[in-house]
């Protein structure tokens, strides 16, 4: 499992969904939909309308793979920051009961906003 717990995860980089929606597909549940994805370097993270699929490619020949599956029905609260002038990276922060604060780093060109709106249709 990726340790959210250890400072933030890598800074993530909007793709197209289609992109990455191969390397999760045998892990989604009939009528699940992937509608937003975001890469770093070889992890990446894909939400969906249930959940948060978080991937962390391992090893040499990154065969290995973790999934961490982290549903919206378990977030209790979240916090948007957006990108600013000098401090040019958006974060998004979710709190799960049972795991704690997860923090995601996303690079300034990604909308967090539409992600908090997303995290907010399926939270509240």
């Amino acid at each position: 499992m990726i340790d959210f717990t250890n400072g933030t995860f890598l800074k993530l980089a909007p793709v197209n969904p289609a992109e990455v929606g191969d390397g999760v597909a045998d892990l989604l549940v009939p009528g699940e939909r992937v509608l937003q994805a975001f890469k770093a370097i070889r992890d990446y993270v894909v939400f969906t309308d249930k959940r948060l699929i978080a991937v962390n490619v391992q090893g040499m020949t990154g065969k290995k793979k973790d999934f961490t599956s982290l549903p919206y029905a378990k977030v209790q609260a979240f916090s948007v920051e957006t990108a600013g002038t000098l401090d040019l990276d958006a974060e998004l922060d979710l709190w799960f009961s049972g795991l704690g604060k997860v923090r995601l780093e996303f690079k300034g060109r990604a909308d967090v906003r539409q992600l908090g709106q997303l995290i907010a249709q399926h939270v509240l």
